[in-house]
This record gives C-alpha cells, structure tokens and sequence, in this order.
C-alpha cells in the first residue's frame, strides 16, 4: 500500500450519530422505586423517598419559571427549561450508565469468588470484606444514587409539562443543508478509493 493511500484513508473522516437521551433511557437503566427500596433493605441502608424528590423538583423547577416568567418569552423559557431539564436527564443517565458498570463488576468478582480453585478471590482476613462484597455495596450506592437522579429528572420533565404545555423531548441540532454534507462525504470516499 501506497503512503498516499494511507493519508487519503486517515483523512476520510467518520461521522458518529448520537442519539439523544430521554426519559425512556432513564427507566430503562436506573432503577425503579420497588427495586431501590430492595437495594436498601438488602444492604442496610437508608430508603429514600422517591416521591419527595420527584415533587421537591418539579416544584422548585415551576418556582423558577415563575419567577422568571416576566423577564422571558415564551419561547425564550422553553429554551431555558429545556436545556435545564436536559441536564436533569443527562445526570441521571450517565448515573444510569455508571450503576449498569458497578453490577456488572460485583456480578463478575461474585462469579469469582464463587470458584474454589482460586486463590486471589478468597475472603478476606477476619473482620474484613472481601472484594467482591465491596464491589456490590458500592454497585447497591451507586443504585440508590441513579434512581434519586431518576426521579429529579421525571420531575423536572413532569414541571416542564406543565409550564410549556406540551411534552418534553431532547432537543436535536438540525443540520442546515443536510445533502451537501452526504454529497461531499460521497465524494471523499469516493476520493480515497481513486488513491
């Protein structure tokens, strides 16, 4: 191969589409008020009340826009709200994403420890965990963590209903000439294939 070849190769460029994050996504991988009560009681710690930080936000996210109702236009506070509520689900996403990493990790050091042919997984000295105890308190933190993020963003979402009227959705950048950009990267492709 050629080295211009490989320029032409390392310049062709790969565009990632990114989906954008709904509140869908948040149920799906933060866990419900049922399954956090069963984390706390299975690991002692404290139940959180769900449904006053789902209220405690949407309360506080319709002060706010009342607050700033005569300062904005309509359109100008569903922007802001929109990029608040963004953010309130961003959060409690990527605390989703983290917890779904923390099983995982707990679920494969308790598949080792199970193994009695191994050395490195063993308890631990008297009075200590074992790694893979530790490794599920912290993925039962980490789920707690998740669904207290879930409910601020499902009250933020619920607050944004009832101020704009009509239901959250992500906000997505509309590209401005959509064909020029699939008829310019068919036309590097079709560059590098040439050499």
């Amino acid at each position: 191969m050629s080295s211009s070849t490989r320029s032409t190769k390392a310049k062709a460029r790969v565009v990632q589409l990114r989906k954008s994050t709904t509140l869908e996504m948040v149920r799906l991988c933060c866990p419900n008020g049922r399954q956090a009560t069963l984390i706390s009681e299975s690991f002692g710690l404290s139940i959180l009340d769900s449904d006053g930080i789902r209220e405690f936000h949407e309360r506080s996210l319709t002060e706010s826009a009342d607050t700033l109702s005569e300062g904005l236009s309509e359109k100008a506070m569903q922007i802001h709200l929109q990029r608040i509520v963004g953010s309130h689900v961003g959060s409690a996403i990527g605390a989703g994403q983290f917890y779904s990493k923390a099983v995982t990790e707990a679920k494969n050091a308790t598949a080792k420890l199970a193994n009695d042919t191994r050395d490195e997984d063993i308890d631990g000295p008297v009075g200590f965990d074992s790694k893979a105890q530790r490794k599920r308190e912290f993925a039962a933190e980490m789920g707690l963590q998740a669904h207290a993020l879930r409910m601020a963003a499902e009250g933020a979402v619920a607050a944004y209903e009832h101020i704009v009227g009509e239901s959250w959705k992500p906000y997505e950048r509309q590209t401005e000439n959509p064909g020029q950009t699939v008829n310019r990267q068919a036309a590097d492709l079709q560059m590098a294939a040439l050499g």
